[in-house]
């Protein structure tokens, strides 16, 4: 089980021997970052994007919006893109905030 543990990064927030926590992420952590999730992904969030964490996290109570997958990060830009889109649809004018992607 510790290797399975290991492989996915499910005990990268464990205590290490030394005392100190160790940080060494596991595969899934590696594709993760590598599809654009995690706290690389966010930080390549605009605006918009950053109003939909917020509006999940506060409003809807779906936990903390700061290190999502990579699944969760594609779902929120589609969100921002149909906002966008409603917008100008509604308005004939493009969205204040411009998409970073």
């Amino acid at each position: 089980m510790d290797f399975v543990n290991k492989l996915t990064g499910g005990d990268h927030n464990k205590q290490s021997q030394s005392g100190q926590a160790s940080h060494g992420g596991g595969l899934m952590d590696k594709v993760n970052n590598a599809f654009g999730g995690g706290q690389s992904g966010e930080q390549k969030e605009d605006g918009l994007d950053k109003a939909v964490d917020y509006v999940q996290e506060h409003f809807l109570h779906q936990g903390a919006q700061n290190n999502e997958s990579a699944v969760e990060q594609a779902k929120d830009e589609q969100i921002s893109d149909a906002i966008r889109s409603g917008f100008k649809k509604a308005t004939g004018h493009d969205f204040p905030i411009k998409d970073k992607s």
